[in-house]
């Protein structure tokens, strides 16, 4: 069966294109690859359109979230908690930091970590919270900020997800000490590889992360501790620099989009999870169903995409069995019902009308 909606397309529009080739044309005539002048004003940029005074511009969003809680000087001996449903690089990098993921379940609405599971996950080893924003859907910070300071505790966010998304009118990555990103291709802002940026408010930690991410130098040949090769390079910045402004009316979109399929499956025999906030930049529309299998294979015959998002808890992981996880019976169910339908900036209406119809066909 042929493809008549692929689960997304990263082609690049002719205007865009343009403005991409151009980019990486100015960083071939400078000759100047590494941490250079493109890196700089994106770091800028950025910072600007995430709403925070700093921002430091990595090798990727795993990087991201470890460097902060380096910099943080969490590490050894310390817990940090946070959500079984991600991607597992979310518990990866709190291992790359040398401390070990605690997993607490999840709001079944909004997906996102629970800040009561949280809560009771807290030990006095517990050294940082490390919420997710799923999906896009940011996650109850203002509830997670409460008990960060109530349990002084560092708040980590991660906004891999959730570029430019807001939570109570305020953006995310600007609650906690800093937030991580990702500029894999496929987020909402992405590069044509990999990358990553921090954000934070906090001067002296983005100085701290700065020093982390470029094997520790305070200057050249200088190393004042051991730190990393987690450098975003010239090229990758540069054509992040062309395609950030096109992020804001690519958000606006997405969220049209995800409203078409709001309304067209509001009586679908399917569970759309809740928009709890306004500021939900939807990187991905998932829904959920206990028949998950056989609506992708029905899907798949008409010639619409999906996948899932994620099939295995990072508790239930291998990877992560030494850390004697705890059970996430919520997000173990969201993982095996949740399957995201097709979403991004290119998509039509009528193929989003034409996969809400199938998911209403099959669903009934």
């Amino acid at each position: 069966m042929s493809v008549r909606v692929p689960f997304l397309d990263l082609h690049l529009e002719d205007e865009e294109l343009d403005a991409v080739r151009a980019a990486i044309t100015r960083v071939t005539d400078r000759a100047w690859f590494v941490l250079g002048p493109e890196v700089e004003a994106f770091e800028q940029e950025f910072a600007e359109a995430c709403g925070a005074p700093y921002a430091v511009g990595v090798g990727n969003g795993t990087d991201a979230l470890a460097l902060i809680l380096r910099a943080l000087g969490i590490g050894p001996g310390d817990d940090v908690v946070t959500t079984p449903l991600s991607a597992a690089y979310t518990a990866m990098a709190i291992v790359m930091a040398g401390a070990r993921p605690v997993f607490a379940d999840i709001d079944p609405e909004r997906l996102t970590l629970s800040p009561a599971a949280a809560d009771a996950a807290i030990t006095d080893r517990t050294a940082a919270l490390l919420p997710v924003h799923l999906y896009g859907q940011p996650a109850d910070l203002p509830a997670f900020e409460a008990l960060a300071k109530r349990r002084a505790l560092a708040l980590v966010e991660d906004c891999c997800q959730a570029h430019i998304a807001t939570c109570h009118g305020h953006p995310v990555g600007t609650f906690g000490a800093a937030g991580a990103f990702s500029f894999y291709p496929t987020k909402n802002l992405g590069a044509l590889g990999d990358g990553g940026a921090v954000i934070t408010r906090d001067a002296s930690l983005a100085a701290r992360i700065r020093r982390l991410r470029n094997g520790g130098q305070s200057e050249r040949y200088y190393h004042v501790e051991a730190g990393v090769n987690s450098r975003l390079d010239e090229v990758q910045a540069a054509i992040l620099r062309a395609r950030l402004p096109l992020l804001s009316a690519r958000t606006a979109k997405r969220r049209s989009l995800a409203q078409r399929y709001r309304r067209a499956l509001a009586d679908a025999r399917i569970a759309v999870p809740r928009e709890v906030d306004p500021g939900h930049v939807y990187h991905l529309f998932p829904i959920r169903t206990p028949q998950r299998a056989s609506l992708q294979d029905r899907l798949r015959e008409s010639g619409i995409e999906t996948l899932v998002h994620y099939p295995i808890p990072i508790s239930r992981q291998p990877a992560f069995a030494a850390t004697s996880p705890a059970d996430c019976p919520e997000a173990e169910r969201a993982a095996r019902e949740v399957v995201s339908l097709p979403l991004y900036p290119g998509l039509s209406t009528e193929a989003v009308d034409l996969v809400a119809e199938a998911v209403r066909k099959e669903s009934f």
